[in-house]
């Protein structure tokens, strides 16, 4: 009976995943939801975005458009407030990871793109 328990919870635990870092770069809060970082370049900057939420019912589909949205609409705003404007971020060239706790039941993102300013 103790081993089924153990294989059972070591079942439960494996099945728990977080989502790849695509970066290093430290993250800083935007809301309770996101946190986000920036990394400077000649012709832009790279953005990276975690985003994570509880879910009673697990929709990764609606985590992920949460997570580009987020990472789109950061992007627009740190680059206003650059006073600079930038190209559109292709969607295909995100770099999108997802995870999911079943313990806790916070499914999670973690995306990277690049924004280029407009020439």
């Amino acid at each position: 009976m103790r081993s089924i328990t153990v294989l059972l919870l070591s079942a439960f635990i494996a099945g728990c995943a977080t989502p790849v870092s695509h970066t290093n770069i430290p993250l800083s809060n935007y809301d309770k939801d996101t946190k986000y970082g920036l990394e400077d370049r000649v012709d832009g900057f790279g953005i990276t975005i975690y985003y994570s939420r509880y879910q009673f019912i697990p929709e990764s589909d609606a985590v992920a458009t949460a997570c580009k949205s987020a990472l789109t609409s950061i992007a627009w705003e740190v680059a206003e407030k650059k006073g600079r404007q930038i190209e559109p971020i292709n969607e295909q060239r995100l770099r999108i990871s997802m995870g999911r706790n079943g313990l806790s039941g916070i499914t999670s993102c973690q995306a990277f793109a690049v924004a280029k300013w407009k020439q």
